[in-house]
C-alpha cells in the first residue's frame, strides 16, 4: 500500500509546486498573469484545461483494496469546442482484478438561461456497496479521496442512462434520471426474493433530485445562474424508483434520501458545522442500494495497523461492513476553532468533532452469505483533528463510546493523518 502513497503525494506535491512557482511569477504582462490564475483555478478545481478538451484529474491515481492501484485518463469538451453540447468520459485499469473499466456519455443544453441540459451515459465501472450519490451533488473533486483507499466491498455495474439538469429557480436546482443496470456484487452475496436466490440481478430506476439552497444569494441571469454568496442552511433531497418486471427489472423498491448542511461562523475565526443524513428504503432491496453509515475504519489487529486516513464526513471508528440498514440517521457536528497563528504562513488548525448513527434492517435474513449488525441502539463517537501540521497533513484522534463499544480498549480508538489542501 505504500507505493501508491508515495506516487499519490509525489504527483500532488509537483502539481502544487509548479501552480505556486506561477502564482508567484509577477513579472509577466498583465494579460498572462490573468490566464495563469485561471489555469489554477482549473487545477483546484480537478481539470487540467486545453484548448477544446479539459482532462479530468480524478482518473489519474486512485488506490482501493479491490483494484489495488487505478489509473487512467478522463476528460470533457469545454466552451471553446462547443456551448451547446459537450462530450465527457473516462477509462481506468485496476492493477489487481486486472480489468478495464470506463464510461462515455454526450448532453445538449436546451436553455441557457435555465441551464437546462440533456444527458446521455453509458458505464462499465465499479460502485461502493451501501454508498448513496446525490444526482444534483454533480461532479465534486478531491486531491485526495481518504475513504477510498479503505473499501473493499464493491459491486460491478453496467449502466446505460438518460437524465435532465435544470436551473427551476435561483435557489432551487432540479435534476431526474431514468437508468437501466446491471449489477454483479465482487463478493460472495445473494438475495432471497420469494423461493429464488439472486446473486446477480437487473434494475430500472428513475431519480428526482432537489438541491435547494434558500439563503444563497444567486441570480438568474441571460447566460445562467450567477452566485454571489453562499448561505445556509442548505437542503438536499432525492427520491430513488426501482421498477419490477420493466426493462427485465428484478427488484421493485423506492429509496428517500435527505440531507442538510448548516454552518455558522467563519474558518478563519470559528465555525460550527451540523450535517444530517438521513435515508429510507422500502421494498425488496438489495444490500448494493442498501446504506452503510460512512465506515472509515480497516480490521486490523492494532492501532498502529489500522492507521490511515481519515475521511472528511465518516465514521473513524466504525469498522467497513459492520453495520447495514435500510433506514438511518446521521448526525456530525464539527467546531473549528480559531487557527493557530503561528506564523503568517503556518497555521494549524483543531477541529472538535461528534458523530451519531442510528438505524435498522427490517428484513436482515433476506441477506444471505453477509453478516453484519445493527444500528438500533445508536452509534456514537467524538475526537479531534489537528489539521495543516505540515504541506496540508494533519492528525485525528477519535473515541468509539455508548452503546456499540467493543471490549478491547484499543479497538474503540482510531488515530489517523488528515490531509486538507487548497489551491
Amino acid at each position: 500500500m505504500v507505493k501508491p502513497y508515495i506516487l499519490f503525494f509525489f504527483i500532488v506535491w509537483t502539481t502544487l509546486l509548479e501552480a505556486q512557482s506561477m502564482h508567484n511569477f509577477n513579472t509577466e504582462p498583465r494579460q498572462d498573469s490573468i490566464k495563469k490564475k485561471a489555469f489554477i483555478k482549473q487545477l483546484g478545481n480537478g481539470f487540467f484545461p486545453t484548448k477544446y478538451f479539459n482532462f479530468d484529474l480524478r482518473y489519474l491515481v486512485k488506490y482501493n483494496q479491490y483494484e489495488a492501484l487505478r489509473t487512467g485518463l478522463g476528460g470533457l469538451t469545454n466552451e471553446a469546442f462547443s456551448e451547446t453540447f459537450r462530450i465527457n468520459g473516462y477509462t481506468v485499469y485496476g492493477f489487481k482484478d486486472h480489468r478495464f473499466k470506463y464510461s462515455i456519455a454526450g448532453g445538449f443544453r436546451l436553455s441557457e438561461k435555465t441551464n437546462t441540459w440533456i444527458d446521455f451515459s453509458y458505464t462499465d465501472d465499479l460502485q461502493e456497496t451501501g454508498s448513496t450519490n446525490f444526482l444534483t451533488d454533480g461532479r465534486a473533486f478531491q486531491f485526495f479521496e481518504p475513504r477510498l483507499l479503505n473499501i473493499d466491498l464493491f459491486h460491478k455495474h453496467v449502466t446505460k442512462s438518460i437524465a435532465l439538469e435544470h436551473q427551476i429557480t435561483a435557489k432551487l436546482n432540479a435534476e431526474t434520471e431514468f437508468s437501466v443496470s446491471k449489477i454483479d456484487p465482487t463478493y460472495r452475496y445473494s438475495y432471497l426474493l420469494g423461493t429464488q436466490t439472486l446473486d446477480k440481478f437487473h434494475l430500472s430506476t428513475a431519480k428526482l433530485g432537489l438541491q435547494w439552497n434558500p439563503f444563497n444569494t444567486a441570480e438568474l441571469t441571460n447566460t445562467g445562474l450567477k452566485q454571489i454568496k453562499q448561505g445556509y442552511p442548505k437542503f438536499t433531497i432525492q427520491y430513488t424508483k426501482s421498477f419490477k418486471d420493466v426493462l427485465k427489472s428484478d427488484f421493485g423498491f423506492s429509496k428517500l434520501d435527505f440531507r442538510t448542511i448548516y454552518q455558522v461562523g467563519d474558518i478563519n475565526n470559528h465555525l460550527s458545522e451540523i450535517t444530517l443524513v438521513s435515508g429510507i428504503a422500502n421494498g425488496n432491496t438489495p444490500l448494493t442500494h442498501l446504506y452503510h453509515a460512512y465506515p472509515n475504519n480497516i480490521r486490523k489487529e492494532t492501532i498502529i495497523q489500522r492507521f490511515s486516513v481519515a475521511g472528511l464526513n465518516s465514521f473513524e471508528t466504525m469498522f467497513f461492513n459492520e453495520f447495514f440498514s435500510d433506514k438511518f440517521s446521521t448526525l456530525q457536528f464539527k467546531h473549528f476553532l480559531k487557527p493557530f497563528n503561528i506564523s503568517q504562513r503556518y497555521k494549524p488548525q483543531l477541529v472538535l468533532i461528534t458523530r451519531y448513527a442510528i438505524g435498522d434492517m427490517q428484513h436482515p435474513e433476506k441477506h444471505q452469505e453477509v453478516s453484519f449488525g445493527s444500528l438500533k441502539k445508536g452509534y456514537t463517537e467524538s475526537g479531534f483533528e489537528i489539521n495543516k501540521l505540515l504541506f496540508g497533513f494533519g492528525l485525528s484522534f477519535t473515541y468509539r463510546y455508548g452503546a456499540y463499544h467493543l471490549p478491547d480498549l484499543s479497538d474503540n480508538v482510531a488515530f489517523k493523518f488528515t490531509f486538507n489542501l487548497t489551491l
